[in-house]
């Protein structure tokens, strides 16, 4: 049997990251940094050139990775394949531009310090790269991934991403001087053959065989069964992709590219997000604990004149391409500080170069250290700017073009409905009328998939969670509307809405009268009783058959509704009793709170003949 202590040995590790992370973030935020700049603090404090809490940091690099993985994902659940068809300029032209015009600038500057062509090709690529996480955890944190700068900095970082397999393939034929024998070009062939048969797999599952898996599932009404199969498909894609070559965290993009059109989107994104912010965290404390504190006063001089010369360089080269493909001055310096960094796939394509012997250790090392340094000032350069640029209002004419195509998804919807039964359909169909694209979510299968039967999509989500309303884009939707069938739901629904997300306007099915002002108590905007308006007009209707002239029946009608809102806000107010003498044909008498308990005695002559009993 294993030793108490086997059982616990995981547990310092563990304590140690979410230690420092507790510490490290709320105090970078609190002086108005980003969340990543306190995660690589954090692991350069417990790293071996800190404390040596954590003494080898590639223990975790692995498990580091799925954060990046994980975001990769998401980030494809909220594409859509016309959306990145509509991106191919910004990914295939100013992505390539800004990849192939770094890569030359400096790999021509390492050229000029005396590294080999093989090293300084190297070293161009390597720097060319960005950080995908830190930029797309900062776009996150500033709500700014829809706006057009982020989208051109996304299409920029994808395009990167996509370059990084080609890149990998290259590496080889370097060290080998182009040399390529007969044999060799087969097993090339082979190699793409397996590539393209993964990637066909992917598709092909992902466009016909998960959304039938998920319904499936989805009956259960087991959350963790759901959440079980979110990182089956994400971490599934991932290692298959990197089984025949390429990057997991494309794997994992596909993925969510191809689930971007399935019902069960939000639901996926709500499941995956925190194992994605916990994992990624992990990740940028990893890069932190890399830096070789040592190797970096050793090097400092040259360090010190390298990372500027890096970051203002990608600064410049990304703000004046951007220019060049349309955006203004300013998007385009915000993009470029926010790709100024070197990025996470440096850490492989450096020992990559190294073991085919295209570079000397000691270049390895001090590139690693430069790119982790980058790393490490880009996010406080681009919060610097940012700053600078906010306290600079936009002028009118700084406006470029509008917002790219594509960007009026199911997350900028103004309204969010929740519930699809026989009330939000009713409600869906009204907003419809006017071209309002809700989006909507519902906890039913069957009613998802019915609703596709009639052309409507639909989402698959809780509404009672916090993590699925967010990931439904209740945090831009100018109105939610509650029109679930649960009075509990309702509420339990309207808490959250009112606590959350207090600039949404919430509107919401009562149940019934007492359920009503337990609805005005928690706050909501507007609640109406389910079978309230079908009651007015069923009765207007009678009277009209009855032989009252239809403005008359109208005019009864409204009085009925002034009264009873009279009435709601008045029971809101004092109680149930509250506003009672405006019930249409009320006859209010006045009644003990209690029973008397015993007979009634008259005190004098004039009592005793109201209580008939005469006299003695």
């Amino acid at each position: 049997m294993a030793s108490a202590a086997s059982h616990v040995s995981f547990l310092p590790p563990i304590l140690t990251f979410c230690g420092a992370a507790v510490i490290a973030v709320p105090l970078f935020r609190l002086i108005g940094l980003s969340a990543v700049l306190g995660y690589l603090a954090a692991g350069i404090a417990i790293g071996p050139s800190g404390l040596s809490l954590v003494g080898d940091p590639q223990t975790i690099a692995t498990v580091a990775e799925l954060g990046v993985v994980l975001l990769l994902f998401i980030i494809g659940l909220e594409l859509k394949l016309s959306h990145l068809w509509s991106m191919k300029r910004d990914i295939f032209g100013l992505g390539l531009a800004q990849m192939a015009l770094t890569a030359l600038c400096l790999g021509g500057a390492s050229l000029a310090v005396g590294l080999s062509p093989n090293a300084a090709f190297v070293i161009g690529i390597a720097m060319a790269l960005s950080a995908t996480a830190i930029a797309l955890q900062m776009l996150g944190e500033r709500n700014d991934l829809q706006t057009p700068y982020g989208q051109r900095s996304f299409a920029i970082l994808l395009f990167q991403d996509l370059s990084v397999v080609p890149v990998l393939a290259i590496l080889p034929l370097l060290a080998s001087g182009m040399a390529v024998e007969n044999g060799s070009i087969v097993d090339r062939l082979l190699v793409t053959a397996e590539a393209l048969a993964a990637i066909a797999a992917v598709v092909l599952v992902g466009r016909y065989g998960l959304n039938p898996f998920f319904r499936i599932l989805a009956r259960t009404g087991s959350r963790e069964v759901m959440t079980a199969s979110a990182l089956l498909v994400v971490l599934g894609a991932a290692l298959l992709m990197e089984e025949v070559g390429l990057s997991m965290a494309m794997g994992a993009f596909l993925a969510g590219l191809l689930l971007a059109e399935s019902n069960f989107r939000h639901q996926l994104e709500a499941d995956i997000e925190p194992f994605r912010g916990m994992l990624l965290g992990l990740f940028f404390m990893s890069v932190g604990m890399s830096i070789d504190l040592a190797l970096v006063r050793e090097q400092w001089m040259l360090l010190a004149v390298a990372a500027p010369v890096v970051i203002l360089g990608k600064t410049l080269l990304i703000t004046v391409l951007s220019r060049f493909f349309g955006a203004t001055w300013r998007e385009g310096l915000r993009s470029g500080t926010l790709l100024c960094t070197a990025g996470e796939f440096a850490f492989v394509l450096l020992p990559v170069a190294l073991s085919a012997g295209l570079m000397l250790p000691k270049d390895v090392q001090i590139v690693t250290a430069l790119a982790a340094i980058t790393m490490l000032l880009g996010p406080i350069f681009s919060t610097l700017v940012e700053k600078a640029l906010l306290s600079r209002p936009e002028r009118a004419d700084e406006h470029g073009e509008d917002d790219l195509p594509g960007q009026e998804g199911e997350l900028s919807s103004r309204v969010l409905v929740i519930g699809f039964g026989r009330f939000g359909q009713i409600v869906n169909q009204v907003l419809l009328s006017q071209s309002i694209n809700a989006t909507v979510i519902d906890n039913n299968v069957e009613r998802v998939r019915d609703a596709a039967r009639f052309g409507l999509k639909i989402y698959y989500g809780d509404g009672t969670r916090l993590d699925v309303l967010r990931a439904a884009g209740a945090e831009k939707a100018e109105m939610i509307c509650i029109c679930t069938n649960d009075p509990d739901t309702i509420e339990r629904i309207a808490e959250i809405l009112h606590e959350n997300f207090p600039n949404a306007r919430s509107f919401v099915r009562a149940y019934d009268r007492i359920h009503a002002v337990r609805l005005l108590k928690i706050g909501v905007d507007y609640q109406l009783r389910e079978t309230f308006e079908s009651a007015i007009v069923f009765g207007r209707s009678a009277l009209e058959e009855l032989g009252v002239d239809a403005e008359t029946a109208a005019s009864c009608a409204q009085d009925v509704r002034k009264r009873d809102i009279a009435r709601l806000f008045l029971q809101k107010e004092i109680g149930a009793m509250g506003g009672a003498e405006l019930v249409v044909g009320a006859r209010i008498e006045p009644e003990p709170l209690t029973s008397p308990t015993a007979k009634a005695k008259a005190l004098s002559p004039e009592t005793r003949d109201i209580l008939g009993e005469g006299v003695l």
